[in-house]
C-alpha cells in the first residue's frame, strides 16, 4: 500500500459565513444542531499569526459544536485580510476546510514543506497551534491541522449559544 496514512480522521469540517451568529442561531434553533462554543480570533487571542508564510494579523469570529464525532466550525472573518475573508469575496458562503486529525503536528508541516506546499494561514491559540496546507491542486481542498501539547485542551470559548438553561 507504500506509505502510512498521512491523515488519522476528520476532525472537523469548516465553513465561512457572513454572519457567524446568524448562522448559529439557524443551525441551533431550526436545525437542533449545538450548542455552539463563540471564540474572537484575533492578534489579543492568537498569538504568531501568518498568511502565506509572513506574519500578518487578522480577525475572526468562529463558532464550534459537536454533530457526532465530527464538529463543525462557522467562520466569520472581521477583517480582509485572512483566507477566511479572501473565500468569501470569491467563493461566498460555504465549506472552507476539512480539519484533519494528525499523528504528529511537526511532522505533517514537514512533509508538505517536501511537497513545496507551505503553511497558508496559521498560528497559535494559547498553545494549540494550527496551520491550513493549499492542497486544492493535490487533494481538491484545503488541509487543516492542529498541534495540541500534552496535557494542552482547546481554550474556552468566549460565549455559548444557545445559553444554559
Amino acid at each position: 500500500m507504500g506509505n502510512p496514512p498521512l491523515f488519522k480522521g476528520v476532525y472537523q469540517v469548516g465553513l465561512v459565513v457572513k454572519d457567524c451568529m446568524a448562522s448559529v442561531r439557524k443551525y441551533a434553533d431550526e436545525y437542533g444542531i449545538g450548542p455552539w462554543g463563540i471564540y474572537e480570533m484575533n492578534p489579543a487571542t492568537v498569538g504568531e499569526m501568518t498568511i502565506r508564510g509572513r506574519a500578518e494579523e487578522y480577525a475572526f469570529r468562529a463558532a464550534i459544536a459537536q454533530i457526532g464525532a465530527v464538529m463543525i466550525e462557522l467562520i466569520e472573518p472581521l477583517d480582509d485580510k485572512s483566507i477566511y475573508a479572501e473565500f468569501l469575496r470569491e467563493h461566498g458562503e460555504g465549506i472552507h476546510h476539512v480539519l484533519f486529525d494528525v499523528e504528529d503536528y511537526d511532522k505533517t508541516v514537514n512533509f508538505f514543506a517536501g511537497k513545496g506546499i507551505g503553511i497558508f494561514q496559521g498560528g497559535d491559540n494559547q498553545g494549540l497551534r494550527y496551520a491550513y496546507f493549499d492542497t486544492t491542486k493535490e487533494l481538491g481542498l484545503l488541509a487543516e491541522i492542529i498541534g495540541v501539547p500534552a496535557g494542552a485542551s482547546i481554550p474556552a470559548p468566549h460565549d455559548v449559544y444557545p445559553k444554559g438553561d
